[in-house]
């Protein structure tokens, strides 16, 4: 090998065009399937497909994925509805594929998939309802607390083994 072949391997390299690096995990492009807008037109949140998975993005950020959207969906839906309670109007498209999606699911219990879709939302109504239980349930707890005299100690907690000093 000649002490000049380097250079000229060089030479070659930077006259050649850039190309891009092929990862093997590429970045694929999403494809909307539902979209919440509101009034003015703007995405307030999207479910679309990379690949295989389903992705949902709230406000331009992408919150999480899955591999089955309907779930997403009934989120989207719920979004709807509580936004529409507070007097904003929105509104909800999704794919045919997506429909499809639901139609199947639908039919393998047995309901419509307008029916479906409602018991799906209805468990989000649900998880609202304990969070408001458990708040409420908090600040008892912690009225309790306040009101217990200042001098007596804290019991120890239910599990906790540790001696006490």
């Amino acid at each position: 090998m000649s002490k000049q072949s380097k250079a000229k391997r060089d030479k070659r390299k930077k006259q050649q065009p850039k190309r891009p690096i092929n990862r093997l995990n590429a970045q694929q492009p999403v494809q909307n399937h539902a979209v919440l807008t509101n009034e003015e037109g703007q995405v307030v949140a999207a479910i679309g497909l990379q690949g295989t998975e389903w992705l949902l993005a709230i406000g331009g950020q992408t919150m999480g994925n899955a591999d089955n959207p309907v779930p997403m969906l009934a989120m989207l839906k719920h979004l709807s509805n509580v936004q529409e309670k507070e007097g904003r109007k929105v509104n909800l498209e999704y794919s045919t594929q997506l429909q499809q999606l639901i139609d199947d699911l639908a039919a393998d219990e047995g309901k419509t998939a307008d029916e479906y879709l409602s018991q799906l939302v209805s468990e989000f109504e649900g998880v609202e309802g304990d969070d408001e239980a458990d708040a409420e349930e908090a600040a008892i707890v912690a009225d309790d607390a306040a009101a217990a005299p200042a001098d007596a100690e804290p019991a120890p907690a239910a599990g906790d083994d540790k001696p006490q000093a």
